[in-house]
């Protein structure tokens, strides 16, 4: 009797914690919970560490040929059918630091949500960007795409920052010196 006892207890409850979606005022089946942010602490520095460097790869997919390089104060251009070209480039302190700022207001060496929850689509071609940063004597690496018609916020704001630079970079005339590209990605 006791074995027949504890077996009715066990299905009960079973059945009370597996039965149906507890209706939630406001909650609807296609809508996820909310997520919760927590805040992370900014740990960079005010001022912007002797070491700052950074290289961000960007374009279409895998052919990510358009580069700016501040290791070696290089930026190359992809011409599409015509390849690709390089000019030595350097930025002014007071770009480093607007750039630096940037960085920082972003919290970029912090956690990075890049991925998109979902992924309900494909887009061919779509941007992608690989960043590598340097300060303070630690390295962070990392990519983005538009691969899943998505961006997250963390995505959209490496997207500003690299337009950002990218204008600074194409506002030099080292850089207007370097051939147009020819054609375009399908």
């Amino acid at each position: 009797m006791k074995r027949i006892s504890y077996l009715l207890f066990i299905l009960l409850l079973a059945a009370t914690g597996c039965g149906t979606k507890a209706n939630v005022e406001g909650s609807s089946e296609s809508e996820p919970p909310p997520i919760k942010v927590i805040e992370q602490q900014n740990n960079m520095q005010t001022e912007m560490p002797n070491d700052f460097n950074f290289i961000v790869r960007y374009g279409y997919g895998e052919a990510q040929k358009n580069e700016i390089n501040t290791y070696e104060h290089t930026v190359t251009k992809d011409l599409i059918v015509k390849g690709t070209a390089t000019a030595n480039i350097t930025f002014t302190p007071e770009e480093l630091k607007s750039i630096y700022e940037k960085m920082r207001e972003i919290n970029i060496m912090g956690t990075k949500v890049l991925a998109p929850s979902t992924s309900n689509c494909g887009v061919i071609p779509y941007n992608e960007d690989s960043w590598e940063i340097r300060l303070n004597g630690e390295t962070k690496s990392f990519t983005w795409s538009e691969k899943h018609c998505e961006l997250t916020n963390d995505a959209k704001q490496l997207l500003e920052l690299r337009t950002y630079i990218q204008h600074l970079v194409e506002d030099k005339e080292e850089y207007k010196k370097l051939p147009e590209a020819e054609g375009g990605y399908d």
